[in-house]
């Protein structure tokens, strides 16, 4: 497999941009494995949600096009992984399971040294995390967890916990939100799939992507009434006199789809608001618009020179 060098006749990307489920192999970077599938693909842009260090496999989801606006709501979904836990010392499977149950919920951590983020202490949130097996003192767990944990560093905790130490030595990613690992492709499978559209059979290649629709979905979404979506096409932040109804429960600073009744979506932003505070607004900013995905002008405009809410400096 020739993964450097694009199919001369390379398949068309849905105009509204697609995800590929990729399955990385331990060793490349995550980088590396988005720029072969761009390649190969023969796509001038495509980047990846939710970095895998080179030794990690797994689930790797990579936007194409259009799509690559969505990466930040990508980026809030929980991950699941299964990974092998190397102790240090001898613990009974009761003692283990205890010990496990102690760290679901909200956790202190710090980044590991080699990390490429600020080493500065945060809470990330684990939702699950089970004993699958373990023989001797090797363990193997499966955690679901916030969007931004270092498993490296809860295997060393757990083994802290339990008084004899332990590191990671094996990972895998399954699940990012509503992605699972059933889903994915290998780069051998994308490969011949081009290679089959290039031939004019293009249902295999067609298959492996997926509509933006199964990420902005699966978000709070507010929906926007008719007289407010060419402001937001433009590129204005949404009022409150705009919006039609909420879908969803939200906090200020989460991430929201804003939706036109007819089910289009037209940006991104940031919730100003809580989402039970905004149905009792009169006036004011309540989303502020991140990414624009709605051409202008195909709803009437209804408004004068609207501008951006001016950001504080």
């Amino acid at each position: 497999m020739d993964v450097g060098n694009p199919s001369p006749s390379a398949p068309k990307i849905p105009a509204e941009g697609a995800f590929l489920l990729i399955d990385k192999p331990r060793g490349p970077s995550s980088h590396q494995v988005t720029a072969w599938v761009r390649d190969m693909l023969g796509v001038p842009r495509a980047g990846h949600a939710g970095t895998l260090d080179p030794s990690v496999s797994g689930l790797l989801v990579v936007a194409l096009g259009k799509s690559l606006r969505l990466i930040p709501l990508v980026l809030t979904f929980p991950k699941r992984y299964i990974g092998v836990v190397q102790l240090h010392g001898p613990v009974t499977r009761t003692a283990l399971t205890s010990v496990l149950g102690e760290f679901v919920g909200p956790i202190y951590q710090t980044p590991p040294v080699r990390s490429a983020v600020k080493r500065q202490r945060r809470i990330r949130t684990i939702h699950s995390l089970r004993l699958l097996e373990s023989a001797q003192n090797t363990v193997l767990i499966d955690v679901t967890c916030e969007s931004g944990t270092y498993i490296r560093t809860l295997a060393v905790d757990v083994g802290d916990a339990l008084g004899v130490g332990a590191h990671l030595s094996e990972l895998r990613r399954v699940g990012t939100g509503p992605f699972l690992e059933e889903q994915i492709v290998t780069l051998q499978m994308l490969s011949d799939a081009i290679a089959l559209s290039s031939e004019g059979h293009p249902e295999l290649l067609k298959g492996m992507l997926h509509a933006p629709e199964e990420v902005w979905t699966r978000v709070p979404r507010v929906w926007v009434k008719d007289s407010a979506v060419d402001a937001l096409a433009h590129g204005a932040d949404l009022a409150a006199a705009g919006v039609a109804s909420i879908t969803g429960n939200f906090v200020a600073g989460d991430r929201v789809a804003l939706v036109t009744r007819q089910e289009e979506l037209v940006a991104t932003g940031r919730a100003l608001f809580d989402s039970s505070a905004i149905p009792g607004k009169k006036e004011g900013w309540v989303i502020d618009a991140e990414s624009v995905f709605l051409a202008p002008g195909q709803y009437p405009r209804h408004w004068g020179a609207a501008k951006r809410r001016e950001k504080p400096q």
